[in-house]
């Protein structure tokens, strides 16, 4: 690689240092762990430049929707929905005849205390060493454990471990983890919306999950890197910003500083100046338990943040334009409307770009994209996703270090339209629709292979923008003389 030296030239010593360490480890510059490599400051904001100038193409990762819910005592299972558990080789050849490199793959916990067995983990583990793709293994996708435990039992942090222990153990191979998927919404749809199990509604129970997946997380990481020294930590979260009219400003706030609790606790940030911490404590954790992370960090070695056209939230105070069902909020007796922000703000969604940004500004960690996917007509999701793709190249340039997109849904998803609360049968398609007896490539697929290959985008859909860009896709009325935020 050549660096101007009228730019770098004083730099030029550390940027051998920089490239000799990361020869030294056989890590590709453009996927190096600066943060575990390099050593001094100097050599960091080497790495950030060095970054900003490269040119290979943004990585592509893919991945089957693989959530395991319970509901009352029924658990849904995407794969079975899929049909993929039963075509798993022929699925993942097709998934690297695209191109794919990465796929995030679902070794559910559930899916393995149902039965006992390592058959289906062994099955998909071993096809996909064959292949030669590199795995990104879950064990909790959306779900709560097997039946004798829960979201807020106090044993759900060692549970978890010890199941991560014994993937671990039977896979030394595998480096890269996401122990719990999204533990922000699990935590809201199971404890503060009561839609999954233990079916909770209050905040005080919403917390506690939270920081039971949390602590979950940090031992899971610590088994399993008692197995594998080199696991990396791939955490994933809801991207989705809050935006509100002036009279919910607090509210906006408050969700805020929650969007980023999680990850917040994980890189041990969560100190008695933080700003949620009197919040903690008014909702029953204790300060031992809240001040356990500083001690323990574990930090992301990727954050992954999964965005999606109703992630980004406007919080509403016009009651009467909404049905009465509608109102109340995160607590059920919030004075408000919780709206997509797609549908009611003027300027539209915030768009990935600019949380990339942001979480890059808070963090500085490596970032990627989770989960990439709209449930719509093939055009439509062709121009998400190469929306999608747009935004993170062009926010990589500036310096910012994201990894990689990530195509989700790849065999689609079933029952999503009601949060997976019940089995209704309404499915829809990702890049392959399984509605046939075997898989079939829609349009979408052409253009995964195009990223796959790093090529640029081609489609006649493209010559449009999706309805989230166009007027009609507004629904309620626009909101007057509402402020732009200044987000936390």
């Amino acid at each position: 690689m050549h660096v101007r030296s009228k730019k770098f030239g004083a730099h030029r010593d550390t940027t051998r240092t920089v490239f000799r360490q990361l020869r030294q480890r056989n890590c590709a510059p453009y996927v190096a762990d600066a943060g575990g490599i390099l050593n001094t400051p100097v050599e960091l904001l080497t790495w950030r430049f060095l970054l900003s100038q490269l040119r290979f193409p943004l990585e592509l990762w893919g991945g089957a929707e693989c959530t395991v819910n319970r509901v009352g005592d029924v658990y849904y299972d995407q794969y079975v929905f899929s049909g993929h558990g039963n075509r798993t080789l022929e699925d993942l050849e097709m998934f690297a005849g695209l191109g794919l490199r990465t796929l995030r793959v679902g070794l559910q916990w559930e899916r393995f205390a149902q039965t006992m067995s390592w058959t289906s983990a062994d099955t998909i583990m071993r096809s996909m060493e064959e292949i030669g793709l590199q795995p990104i293994v879950g064990l909790l996708h959306h779900g709560s454990g097997p039946s004798w435990t829960d979201l807020l039992d106090p044993n759900f942090p060692q549970h978890l471990s010890a199941y991560a222990s014994q993937v671990a153990q039977r896979f030394p191979w595998v480096t890269d983890y996401t122990p719990i998927n999204e533990p922000q919404t699990t935590g809201r749809f199971a404890c503060l919306y009561e839609h999954w199990f233990p079916h909770h509604r209050d905040m005080r129970s919403y917390l506690r999950a939270l920081f039971h997946q949390m602590k979950g997380i940090a031992l899971a990481m610590a088994a399993i890197r008692a197995t594998q020294p080199e696991a990396r930590l791939i955490h994933t979260e809801d991207a989705g910003l809050t935006y509100a009219v002036p009279a919910l400003e607090s509210f906006r706030v408050e969700r805020e500083h929650r969007r980023w609790l999680g990850t917040d606790l994980l890189c041990g940030r969560v100190t008695r100046e933080h700003a949620l911490f009197n919040f903690l404590l008014q909702y029953g954790l204790d300060e031992r338990e809240v001040l356990w992370f500083e001690d323990h960090p574990c930090p992301p070695d990727v954050l992954g943040l999964n965005y999606y056209v109703t992630s980004d939230r406007f919080l509403d105070d016009r009651l009467d334009l909404y049905p009465p069902f509608m109102a109340g909020g995160d607590t059920g007796s919030e004075p408000l409307v919780d709206i997509e922000a797609v549908r009611v703000r003027p300027e539209g969604i915030c768009g990935i770009g600019e949380i990339l940004k942001q979480a890059w500004q808070r963090y500085g960690l490596p970032l990627a994209i989770t989960e990439a996917h709209l449930g719509c007509d093939v055009d439509e999701q062709i121009r998400w996703l190469a929306e999608i793709y747009a935004d993170a190249t062009a926010v990589r340039k500036t310096g910012v270090d994201v990894r990689g997109v990530t195509v989700w849904g790849l065999l689609g998803l079933k029952n999503w339209n009601n949060l997976c609360t019940k089995n209704d049968g309404v499915y829809e398609p990702g890049v392959f629709d399984c509605t046939s007896t075997f898989p079939v490539p829609t349009d979408l697929a052409a253009l995964v292979r195009q990223l796959a290959h790093g090529q640029d985008p081609r489609h006649p859909a493209l010559a449009s923008v999706g309805w989230w860009r166009q007027p009609s896709r507004l629904t309620i009325p626009v909101p007057v003389g509402y402020p732009i935020p200044s987000f936390v």
